[in-house]
Formats: structure tokens, sequence, C-alpha cells
């Protein structure tokens, strides 16, 4: 269960540790959830946590991508280790494999055509959760789809 002490624990085990990286990475997330905390004016609930890590992992991703696009390769690699300190907070995500099974399903089940896109793709992030990559599970969908 992810919460704000186990982010001050590992911060705290990090200065120990003199883990620069990973210390610098959990103070961001720790005032991203205080002001996030502030703005809402009442404590995060564990969803909430959960969806403010999984953003800051997409922005280290999205981030990676274009410094590697720019030939940046040491500021990608840096992004790179920061998205897998972060990562360590999320819950364990299915494979490609099993995603895939679970679109067949949810396809089988409703008959669904390429026009229900959006339809499948709340059902199954419902049905999923967090444990499914939604860029992951768009990309699988829309190629079950297209078939």
């Amino acid at each position: 269960m992810l919460s704000l002490i186990q982010i001050e624990s590992d911060l705290k085990d990090a200065l120990k540790a003199k883990d620069a990286v990973k210390a610098n990475v959990l103070r961001g997330l720790k005032t991203r959830i205080q002001n996030e905390k502030i703005a809402k004016t009442r404590d995060l609930e564990e969803a909430e946590l959960l969806a403010l890590v999984k953003s800051e992992v997409k922005r280290r991703k999205e981030a990676m991508a274009a410094f590697r696009q720019g030939g940046r390769q040491e500021l990608a690699d840096k992004e790179s280790r920061e998205a897998e300190i972060l990562s360590a907070f999320l819950p364990p995500q299915l494979s490609e494999q099993a995603i895939a099974e679970a679109v067949d399903k949810v396809i089988a089940e409703t008959g669904a055509s390429a026009a229900d896109f959006g339809k499948l793709m709340g059902k199954l992030k419902a049905q999923l959760g967090s444990q499914a990559d939604g860029a992951v599970l768009a990309k699988i969908l829309k190629e079950k789809l297209k078939d």
C-alpha cells in the first residue's frame, strides 16, 4: 500500500545511502503530493497517490524519448533511472500477453468493432485498473480491433 509515510521512509534511506538521484526524485514526488494535498485540502487516497506516481513516471518516459530523439543519451539515461525509482511504488504491471488476453475476452463478450474503441477502453481500464499501462492497452486494443 502506497503512502506518504512509505515515500518519506524511502527518502530517509536514500539520504543515508547517499543516493542523490533517488533522494532528489523522492523529494520531488513528496513535494508534488504535498502540493496536491494542499490544493484538495485533504489527505490523498491511495488511488490518487498512485495516479500521481503514474503521471510522474509518464513524464519521465516522455522526456526520455525526447532526449533520445535529440541525441542526448546521458539525459535519457537519467530520466530512465528516475522512472525506475518511481515505478517501484506502482503495483506490478501485467505483461502484454496478459493484456492481449483480457482484450480478446472483452471483444469476444461484446462483439465490438473499431467504432466501440472508447467504450472498450473504458471497460478494460476499469477491469484491469492500474495493473495495465494505458498506452500499451490502447495499442493492443487498436491492433485487435483492426483485425
